[in-house]
């Protein structure tokens, strides 16, 4: 009688048994609560503002008119090869805001969905993934901004600089997973720490803002290499700067929108395998924090 029950069960919940469990299939049986997921978080933002969608132009544009202001303006900082400064700084802008986005979004998926995830059971993976994929939106949107000032730039104005698009513009895939990878790993790590560190939830806006200046969003990393040359910036410093994965990924954009900026295919091969790395640490943090969080949140 009980064998027989047993049989006849349609599926079976069980504890996660490998290290890395990442069942696509199970996502997607669950695909349409994922894009559900997806359609609440880009509708409900900016729901009961004002200006709503808006905000997806504004803050970019915004941010970089005063990048432009104090950076290039004051301190006198060079974009190179003719590039106006302002569509310097919103090609970096843009790339920077999808990844703090996810980053930012995925650090806190414990404890913002513990009502969730106490009573129903779904993979907890489509919670930070859901993240991922709406402002994936918002970053097509913000993209959207970018291209209509780069044509703006490239003829209605009198700057004439040397672009890249037309080659470069294949590497954006690569660039946006590289990002998704990066802010989805880095924020299962911390959303998992923060069912018993809730400190960490503090430290993340302020963290992320200054990875921002560690990352060349406003500066070329030429810069950096002659500030090094002359002994104003420490070595170490230097190489903190070009070896942060999200550095190679503004170069990579800026040259593959602008022209500009230095590009490696080496540096770009280990952004990539570091994406991956800190993706697969993440998902393992995470699968084992899902198991006992609902007694630690």
């Amino acid at each position: 009688m009980n064998s027989k029950n047993t049989e006849n069960w349609l599926y079976t919940i069980s504890p996660k048994k490998g290290v890395v469990n990442l069942n696509f299939k199970e996502i997607w049986y669950y695909r349409d609560l994922l894009l559900l997921f997806v359609k609440r978080d880009v509708i409900t933002l900016y729901k009961q503002t004002i200006l709503g969608p808006l905000w997806y132009f504004i803050q970019p544009l915004f941010t970089s008119v005063i990048f432009t202001l104090v950076f290039n303006n004051i301190a006198e900082i060079k974009t190179g090869d003719g590039v106006p400064p302002f569509l310097f700084n919103l090609a970096g802008i843009s790339a920077w805001n999808y990844f703090s986005a996810c980053l930012n979004g995925t650090s806190d998926t414990f404890k913002q969905n513990q009502g969730i995830f106490g009573k129903v059971y779904f993979p907890r993976v489509i919670m930070p993934m859901s993240t991922v994929l709406a402002n994936l939106i918002k970053f097509s949107i913000q993209l959207l901004v970018f291209i209509c000032f780069y044509i703006y730039f490239l003829f209605f104005t009198d700057s004439a600089y040397n672009t890249g698009l037309a080659i470069g513009v294949f590497w954006l895939p690569l660039v946006v997973l590289i990002m998704a990878l990066l802010g989805l790993g880095l924020g299962m790590m911390i959303s998992s720490m923060t069912t018993k560190y809730r400190d960490l939830s503090f430290l993340v806006g302020f963290g992320v803002q200054l990875l921002m200046y560690g990352s060349a969003v406003m500066y070329p990393i030429s810069l950096i290499h002659e500030k090094v040359a002359t002994g104003i910036l420490p070595g170490w410093v230097g190489n903190l700067i070009e070896y942060n994965p999200m550095t190679t990924v503004i170069e990579l954009f800026r040259y593959m929108t602008l022209g500009v900026g230095g590009f490696s295919i080496l540096k770009l091969m280990y952004a990539s395998i570091t994406s991956i790395i800190v993706f697969l640490i993440g998902l393992i943090v995470f699968n084992r924090t899902e198991k006992q969080f609902i007694d630690t949140v």
